[in-house]
């Protein structure tokens, strides 16, 4: 497999770079370089929200730092967490004296190091919550839904709780209304082909041609099942009763819904499943309130797709549809 790239060293200081070089919204700072902020200044007395993981799955994380979304986060290298002192420069970038929502993925180094930089900034007077995303049903049955994995879903949250912080809601209000839309949002994915990290000698894992993994996570991490690739139609039906079957029991059967690309599957495709998925939800008399369609949280060349659906309530409904505007991703008009 072929990469654009110079020395595989250098690849994530380098992306990230070209990105701030090509999205002036956006500034790298950190004693490593491993923080992005929004470039201009923050709103003082607003919460601010922090986010952070592995290089390797843009527009995830840094691509989403921007009015009305995400203040900071810090990077890591290719699928691997942040260190522990990026992790303190983002959360002390965000706060300005309403404290910071450190809003992440439920990963063991993400965590390990998030928590130590939380400690280190709560000695400082910082006031910090913490959400973990975990909306990968596949991950672990509802029982154990804390150890689930956070994938795409995760973007509800950071939609949801960047409103609710530039409308001027305190951090225990921020705080809470992300962990509502995490467990409100759920998501399944299916992968048809691996990715490679730069430098490595092998795809992070094997698939035949002709196979599909259902429930594999944005790392690779094992999934489901495999099997021949069945029609799509097949395969987002099973999809969406798997996500449906996770509906919350107070839903009021109205849904946002998100058909992300893993990074290799092409647009065409991914409308083309969006297609079955609406008429599905329209079949079980789920109402879609907004939809997106597209590559949100990739796994680098990736093939397969994701779909994530946010079991609405009046409030989320109402915090998804505020304005918002970043790199990759803009709600409404300013």
């Amino acid at each position: 497999m072929k990469k654009l790239i110079n020395h595989p060293e250098r690849y994530v200081d380098e992306v990230l770079d070209g990105l701030v070089m090509a999205h002036k919204s956006l500034a790298r700072i950190g004693t490593g370089g491993r923080v992005i902020r929004r470039s201009k200044p923050n709103i003082a007395g607003k919460v601010g929200i922090v986010s952070g993981g592995g290089s390797g799955h843009l527009p995830l994380f840094c691509g989403y730092v921007g009015d009305g979304l995400l203040d900071a986060c810090s990077v890591g290298n290719v699928f691997e967490g942040p260190n522990m002192a990026s992790c303190q420069e983002a959360i002390e970038t965000a706060n300005e004296g309403a404290g910071v929502l450190c809003l992440y993925g439920n990963y063991g180094g993400d965590r390990m190091n998030f928590d130590m930089a939380s400690e280190m900034v709560e000695l400082d007077g910082i006031s910090v919550r913490t959400v973990l995303g975990t909306d990968d049903i596949a991950g672990a049955p509802p029982a154990e839904a804390h150890k689930r994995r956070g994938v795409a879903g995760i973007v509800f949250a950071y939609k949801a709780a960047g409103a609710c912080a530039s409308a001027g809601g305190t951090l225990d209000e921020v705080a809470e209304l992300a962990q509502r839309t995490v467990a409100r949002t759920k998501t399944i994915g299916a992968a048809t082909s691996p990715c490679i990290i730069p430098g490595s000698k092998a795809p992070v894992f094997q698939i035949g041609d002709d196979e599909i993994e259902m429930g594999m996570g944005i790392h690779g991490e094992p999934g489901i099942w495999r099997a021949a690739r069945p029609p799509a139609d097949v395969l987002v039906d099973e999809m969406i009763e798997r996500l449906l079957a996770e509906a919350p029991d107070d839903s009021n059967g109205r849904v946002a819904v998100l058909v992300n690309g893993f990074g290799s599957t092409p647009l065409e495709e991914l409308f083309l499943m969006y297609r079955r998925a609406a008429e599905r939800l329209a079949q079980e008399k789920f109402e879609i309130s907004s939809q997106m369609v597209g590559e949100y949280v990739t796994s680098m060349e990736m093939a397969g797709l994701s779909i994530s659906l946010c079991f609405l309530d009046e409030e989320i409904e109402r915090q998804l549809a505020a304005p918002a505007t970043c790199p990759f991703w803009t709600v409404g008009a300013k």
